[in-house]
């Protein structure tokens, strides 16, 4: 009988865990970034993961914006290089940190077929902003760049337009 009590009681407390419980639900964040240079002007909007990595990063998910007029129509995923610049890889790692993008920094694509990947380039005499950009035709390779595609400094900047209460 008591056996059947504390079983009783174990199968009340999880039904009532299931029905009245509440599973965390993962949050994003929404962030507003721009970056500018020379002949350059780039903003829009970034999704990311609520919790930073040991380093203060933030994983972007998703993008939204425009490039010189032109609508940006996706993420490079992670891991992968923007096509014309292999075999230099994107992280998508954001920060609020004074070094707002790692060295690898995000990457994407706009509707006039081009590509885009601003990052920290720590080599530099005075480290500070690049963009890379790369356009049709497309000629694969970080070596490659041809007279339509480029690498120049740009001032970033991104602000959390969501925060956490």
């Amino acid at each position: 009988m008591k056996n059947l009590f504390i079983l009783s009681a174990i199968v009340l407390a999880t039904t009532s865990g299931l029905i009245f419980g509440r599973i965390p639900a993962a949050s994003a964040l929404s962030w507003n970034w721009n970056y500018s240079g020379t002949g350059i002007a780039a903003s829009g909007t970034f999704t990311t993961n609520d919790t930073p990595n040991d380093l203060g990063f933030y994983l972007i998910s998703g993008i939204t914006g425009t490039r010189n007029g032109e609508t940006i129509t996706g993420l490079q995923a992670a891991g992968t290089p923007i096509p014309g610049n292999e075999p230099l890889d994107v992280d998508n790692l954001i920060s609020l940190n004074t070094q707002q993008l790692t060295g690898d920094g995000f990457g994407y694509s706009t509707s006039g077929g081009s590509y885009s990947s601003p990052f920290f380039a720590s080599f530099l005499p005075t480290p500070g902003y690049l963009e890379v950009f790369s356009a049709p035709p497309i000629i694969p390779s970080s070596e490659n760049l041809g007279l339509e595609d480029s690498e120049l400094p740009i001032s970033f900047s991104a602000t959390i337009s969501n925060p956490r209460p």
